[in-house]
């Protein structure tokens, strides 16, 4: 008995975590889209009017697939260089799932 109801909540556990990954890329672009791509434009590229005229880094660049998840979450809170800082404009969990959908950019 026990183990039919591991196994069925063990099942259970695996089939809801694409969900949960595809909830969390949705709501990382859309939090990207209304945030991050006026500056770092659609696809990562900094080709938008505001990124070129920021010298924004493209997702392309050597430099930018240095930075760890950690670091561009930091940057992203606290903003850095002549990026603003977003802490006080979104919560924890959106910063970390736009930058999550941001890193998806890099592939």
């Amino acid at each position: 008995m026990r183990t039919t109801i591991r196994t069925f909540l063990l099942f259970a556990l695996v089939l809801s975590l694409p969900g949960a990954v595809g909830f969390a890329q949705g709501a990382g672009a859309d939090v990207y889209k209304a945030k991050c791509q006026n500056c770092h434009g659609a696809a990562g590229l900094a080709d938008t009017a505001v990124g070129k005229a920021l010298k924004v880094k493209p997702v392309t660049d050597p430099a930018v697939a240095k930075f760890t998840e950690a670091a561009m979450i930091e940057a992203t809170r606290n903003g850095t260089g002549k990026m603003q800082a977003f802490k006080d404009k979104l919560t924890e969990v959106e910063i970390r799932a736009s930058v999550a959908y941001f890193r998806t950019l890099m592939k």
